[in-house]
């Protein structure tokens, strides 16, 4: 039981460490000179980085991305903490279902997130507000970890629905 608790913590300790990387990273979309995320965009030969604000098309996209994106971090951190009362509150023979709901709560904010940046990723790069060519790139690791942490966040809810308390 000891070795399935330690197996528990550490994947969800992953899970958010998923979520932080992909939401502060710089590497949601790349290209040979720059690379951009839902904050800013940096161009890599000269270390200069700018700002994406309301100038930019779609930006109202990168707010959804930025507010979902930070909510699933905020929520998988808090149901981290709630596991770890729960396990010392919680009667033996009882489920972690408040655990449960707020990292599934999580995994559909993630989800949420890269979902609208896939599908708003055309008009989010063909914006004037950039001062160089971004359409031209391709999805950086920092979007990958965001899906792979959707799918982490996904299986922890689930486990923390199906796991009981026992001695």
């Amino acid at each position: 039981m000891l070795i399935l608790l330690a197996f528990i913590i550490v994947f969800h300790i992953t899970s958010a460490a998923l979520l932080f990387i992909s939401t502060i990273d710089n590497a949601w979309w790349v290209g040979d000179n720059f690379s951009t995320d839902v904050w800013r965009m940096c161009a890599t030969n000269t270390s200069t980085c700018m700002a994406i604000t309301e100038e930019f098309n779609e930006y109202q996209s990168i707010q959804a991305v930025q507010a979902a994106m930070i909510l699933s971090t905020i929520l998988c951190c808090v149901a981290f903490l709630v596991f770890i009362l729960q396990l010392f509150r919680l009667k033996q023979g009882e489920r972690f279902v408040l655990t449960s709901i707020i990292q599934l709560l999580s995994c559909l904010c993630v989800m949420i997130a890269a979902s609208i940046y896939t599908d708003r990723h055309e008009e989010l790069h063909q914006s004037r507000g950039y001062r160089m060519e971004v359409s031209k790139g391709q999805y950086g690791y920092s979007f990958v970890l965001a899906w792979i942490a959707f799918a982490f966040t996904l299986i922890s809810g689930v486990m923390y629905l199906v796991l009981r308390k026992r001695k």
